[in-house]
């Protein structure tokens, strides 16, 4: 039993590392697909604003609210916005929106590429000469190593602007003064890791929703099991990659 589940925990590798480097053969090749991209930015991006604004405004709010207690106790209430801000911006806001990407576009991708792998389309492709991992993966994982960034830093503004709400309801707080207590605090050692921190979560997430639904097995069932398991998978990895990332950056920066 140890020797199967260490010869399969082997092979696993393998097929990931395999597909890895099919990802990237394909996007030096000819007839890139500019327009799935496009297609996949808008898919990714744009149709998670809602959920992305939702989460990073009460996000703002609820922080906001849970810290004023204790630092009112310690005469330190000025400090909520810069406390705030970059507790944001450096760590949970990063996190938190990069989880809630992989329930929804990890999952997404899997249990699409799974119907259509299921469905044989994905075989309908090679056939026909097309290339589908050049259309299919490299333009949702690029998609994805794009778009959660970008989505990140909104939802950061959007919890600022909650952390504002809150503190303007309950303080008196004007904008201005709100605003610059929060950035005088942030500094390019907090923005420039969380920057490069959803890279890589955006990069994790579209690679595992693809190899997920790309390689899933045929039946009906593999589509609900390879949409479970890209979330599963994405989240672990989100974890893995920011603990990593924190050392890393505390390692080069306090050593």
């Amino acid at each position: 039993m140890p020797n199967q589940f260490f010869t399969a925990s082997l092979h696993y590798i393998a097929d990931q590392a395999y597909f890895f480097k099919s990802f990237f053969r394909n996007i030096f090749k000819k007839g890139f697909e500019w327009e799935e991209l496009f297609r996949q930015c808008y898919l990714i991006g744009y149709k998670s604003i809602g959920i992305i604004t939702l989460t990073g405004f009460i996000l703002g709010i609820v922080l906001t609210l849970q810290s004023q207690p204790t630092l009112k106790q310690f005469g330190a209430e000025s400090f909520i916005p810069g406390m705030v801000c970059v507790s944001i911006i450096r760590e949970i806001g990063p996190v938190i929106i990069a989880l809630i990407c992989a329930g929804k576009v990890a999952s997404g991708i899997g249990a699409e590429l799974s119907s259509m792998n299921v469905t044989e389309q994905i075989d309908a492709m090679e056939v026909s000469g097309a290339n589908p991992v050049q259309f299919l993966v490299v333009t949702r994982i690029l998609a994805c190593t794009v778009m959660i960034p970008l989505l990140t830093i909104f939802a950061d503004a959007m919890a600022l602007l909650g952390g504002f709400t809150a503190s303007a309801l309950g303080e008196g707080i004007t904008v201005k003064l709100y605003f610059t207590k929060a950035l005088t605090l942030l500094d390019y050692s907090d923005v420039l890791p969380a920057v490069f921190k959803t890279i890589l979560f955006g990069f994790a997430i579209g690679f595992v929703g693809c190899f997920k639904g790309f390689t899933s097995n045929n039946g009906t069932a593999s589509v609900g099991l390879a949409a479970n398991s890209a979330v599963v998978t994405a989240s672990v990895w989100i974890i893995l990659i920011d603990a990593v990332v924190v050392q890393v950056t505390n390692s080069l920066l306090y050593a």
